[in-house]
């Protein structure tokens, strides 16, 4: 099956198969005890997010942790992942023969799993930042029907305007910024939401130290 074939057919099953992302109730704030000062961390507003908008999270302690819960949730199915030495934590080494941006079109179109990093995660509203450029396509984080995204603690932003000043000579460098807020969605007229159209129907994040 040809790469434009294959995107056509996804989204053609997509449309077919649209559903709501159903996650669980955040609880109700309760305002006769509110929260000590400090007590919400940008990591923890992040995986509060993150729930809300429907993506499977993970936090692991050390790097090793990291790259076992990619490969488990990677198991046997082809990968398409940026270069290995883009990879934070060491996870290149468990993503072996895995296609990458050099890889042919065909062969990137048929992967079922992406595996990047990411250059900032957002508390605020649980976004993840992908710069593309050389070793780190795009196209690993919006052809595979599911996208895992390894994030480093000390990328996580409280707000967008904290990544936009922090980061800005990066942004410039990049050849494109991408922000990716939970799976793909879409909804027709009749507000039928369907999840995978335009990219990912599923967003995993792994959180390392």
């Amino acid at each position: 099956m040809s790469a434009r074939a294959a995107i056509l057919a996804r989204l053609r099953n997509a449309q077919r198969t649209g559903r709501v992302p159903v996650g669980p109730r955040r609880p109700e704030p309760v305002f006769e005890t509110p929260p000590e000062s400090g007590s919400e961390t940008p990591l923890s507003r992040l995986l509060i997010e993150l729930t809300g908008l429907g993506v499977e999270h993970h936090v692991e302690p050390t790097p090793d942790d990291v790259c076992a819960r990619v490969a488990a949730l990677v198991g046997t199915r082809p990968v398409l992942s940026w270069d290995g030495d883009r990879l934070p934590y060491g996870v290149g080494r468990v993503l072996a023969g895995a296609a990458t941006g050099r890889s042919p079109r065909d062969s990137q179109a048929s992967m079922e799993i992406g595996v990047t990093g990411c250059h900032a995660a957002i508390a605020e509203t649980g976004s993840l930042v992908v710069l593309s450029g050389k070793g780190m396509p795009r196209a690993a984080s919006l052809l595979p029907q599911v996208h895992v995204c390894v994030v480093r603690s000390g990328d996580v932003y409280s707000t967008m305007g904290e990544f936009f000043t922090k980061r800005a000579l990066d942004i410039a460098g990049a050849a494109c910024c991408t922000f990716i807020t939970g799976p793909s969605r879409t909804a027709d007229i009749e507000l039928t939401l369907t999840l995978g159209v335009h990219g990912p129907g599923c967003v995993v994040v792994v959180v390392g130290p």
